[in-house]
């Protein structure tokens, strides 16, 4: 069972040809790393998903529903989950009120105790402003922000980029527990390989705008990541 659901997604930048009848399909309560070099149109993708960037062509279902049409806030609220490259948290809000602004596409009122659960360091931190946490905080933090909307699929735009390698495995422990415990599917777009085989149950490639190979991240071979990942 799928889901989300993309079939010959189309994006232009300009005359730039961004995605290129993109195909993919995420299947419930698994972990689907999104992979590919720079620049092939990861970012991109996420974004349209999350109705941020406009596709001039193609389709994208969630749990059955056309997203094509639906407003960025409506799909956080039919139960989408985003963390951007970057992490894009507020530098200048706590951690709390960082955290509380994923309140806006539900109708909750309390950050919920499971949050400070998944993450300790963000209650004993939680009254001290965003722009003060380390990178790797800040990574929790956004996932932390993420998941207040309770969704039924995270989208991750590389979260381990530039995290200290001990907040690495947290991470890689509270997606394994997302997938596996709590049911929740994840897109992860990420490159380094020795994280995504730590959380990863299926893969796809990108390569300038297309998917050109996918499957179970056991049929990930070495050929594969020679000609599509080494840099």
């Amino acid at each position: 069972m799928s889901n989300l659901l993309v079939n010959k997604l189309n994006h232009y930048y300009g005359q730039s040809h961004t995605l290129r009848d993109v195909v993919l399909e995420v299947p419930n309560a698994r972990c689907t790393c999104l992979m590919g070099r720079n620049g092939v149109g990861k970012t991109t993708l996420a974004r349209c998903l999350m109705g941020l960037e406009k596709p001039q062509s193609g389709e994208v279902a969630y749990n059955g529903h056309n997203l094509i049409t639906m407003p960025s806030g409506k799909r956080a609220a039919a139960g989408i989950g985003y963390v951007p490259q970057g992490r894009q948290i507020f530098p200048m809000l706590s951690v709390e009120e960082n955290i509380q602004t994923g309140f806006f596409a539900t109708h909750r009122k309390k950050i919920p105790d499971s949050i400070y659960e998944l993450f300790p360091v963000l209650r004993e931190m939680k009254k001290r402003r965003g722009g003060d946490l380390s990178g790797g905080q800040q990574q929790q933090l956004a996932i932390a922000r993420a998941l207040v909307l309770e969704p039924g699929l995270l989208i991750l735009d590389e979260p381990a980029e530039g995290i200290q390698p001990n907040v690495v495995q947290e991470i890689a422990n509270v997606i394994n527990m997302l997938s596996d415990e709590l049911s929740i599917s994840v897109l992860l777009i990420e490159q380094k390989l020795p994280f995504i085989r730590k959380v990863a149950d299926k893969f796809a490639i990108m390569d300038r705008g297309s998917i050109v190979a996918d499957g179970d991240l056991s049929a990930l071979s070495e050929d594969l990541v020679s000609e599509y990942l080494v840099v």
